[in-house]
């Protein structure tokens, strides 16, 4: 058994969410307003009751505000914001509540399909409500009967939005405000999966019922010339193929696509939902043996064993006439068929490293 990636060593460093960041420095910003006082650090309880201390890069007054800002720090998860600068700029208002606003760098909804309406800014709901809950806790405190308007940016944010699903989900002119715990935990790439499901959700919100999910972007053109599909129904699915398959479970489409690199198919269709080599690995023993069916012999097959990637056993069973992209795509739709309500049709495409289809399965 091979790993064509290396695997990172553990351990890994947790970080804090988008939400977590903008619900301290929505704080700090707010209570300097109310008070006079700020300081280097500021502390806040995480939607699962934790209490943390979060340092602040900036908090001054501004204006009729105040403004407050912290370098978002991810850990050690692949996060495109960890070290940018997510900052509030908050107001005060007449009329109790906090009114949201999406700040330089953070996006607006412009497609149905996502938890928030169109138009809304995108500060998810898990950060709207740690945001909410704090600043009534301080205007309690302080006997402040009045609201707030909290705008929320992060320095940088439109070019870092463009690295991220956001314009293909519909949020335009920057990053979405994430967090459901507060705390980013490594390598578990709950923001990601939250992209999929949403991507997923806005595909058929505005009528889109034949969806393609892909590994990459080799297989996003492939799927993008095969079918012409526009990017809206293209779902960026990464190594996170159970985050497709068991999302469809709630919101089924007519028709999906898995297409994939071969080497990642091998592994869904070996039964594994996380395709990431931290999680899977390619088994070359395991290909030799499907190949067994389809006419490979005992010299192919030791062939593949010893070969040195999933590419070279692709390429010696295409020089034998044994079709094993057909056979690992076969295999990869038995596993989808398993999770995927029997009322959307699945299919699956494999390609090779240049983007070239190497088998199928319907």
């Amino acid at each position: 058994m091979r790993d064509e990636t290396p695997e990172r060593p553990a351990p890994l460093r947790s970080g804090y969410t988008t939400g977590s960041c903008a619900t301290a420095t929505s704080l700090a910003a707010a209570r300097l307003l109310l008070t006079g006082t700020t300081s280097d650090v500021v502390d806040i309880v995480l939607p699962k009751g934790q209490r943390v201390a979060m340092a602040l890069t900036f908090c001054h007054l501004s204006g009729e505000g105040a403004q407050a800002g912290t370098t978002k720090d991810a850990g050690d998860d692949p996060d495109v914001t960890h070290g940018a600068v997510v900052f509030a700029r908050v107001t005060l208002r007449a009329q109790p509540g906090v009114v949201f606003h999406a700040g330089p760098g953070v996006g607006t909804v412009t497609r149905a399909g996502l938890t928030l309406p169109v138009g809304e800014p995108a500060i998810n709901p898990v950060p709207r409500r740690m945001i909410t809950d704090h600043l009534a806790a301080l205007a309690a405190e302080h006997g402040y009967a009045g609201g707030f308007d909290v705008a929320i940016g992060v320095e940088g944010g439109e070019a870092l939005a463009l690295k991220t699903m956001n314009p293909r989900l519909g949020i335009v002119g920057g990053l979405s405000i994430l967090g459901t715990t507060g705390i980013v935990r490594p390598f578990s790439c709950s923001a990601y999966i939250a992209s999929i499901h949403q991507g997923i959700d806005v595909a058929r919100a505005n009528g889109y019922r034949h969806i393609a999910a892909c590994t990459g972007n080799a297989s996003e053109d492939a799927m993008r010339k095969h079918y012409g599909l526009p990017d809206i129904a293209l779902i960026e699915m990464g190594d996170f193929a159970g985050a497709v398959l068991k999302h469809l479970r709630r919101a089924p489409v007519e028709r999906l696509s898995l297409c994939g690199g071969f080497g990642k198919l091998s592994k869904l269709a070996a039964g594994h939902l996380d395709l990431h080599s931290r999680n899977s690995s390619i088994d070359l023993s395991q290909l030799a043996s499907w190949a067994t069916g389809q006419g490979a012999t005992p010299a192919l097959q030791q062939a593949m064993r010893d070969a040195n990637t999933s590419q070279q056993a692709l390429a010696l069973a295409h020089e034998a006439g044994v079709p094993l992209g057909d056979i690992v795509c076969a295999r990869a739709l038995g596993v989808a068929r398993e999770i995927v309500p029997n009322e959307v049709s699945v299919e699956v495409f494999a390609i090779d490293r240049v983007g070239h289809l190497v088998g199928t399965a319907r």
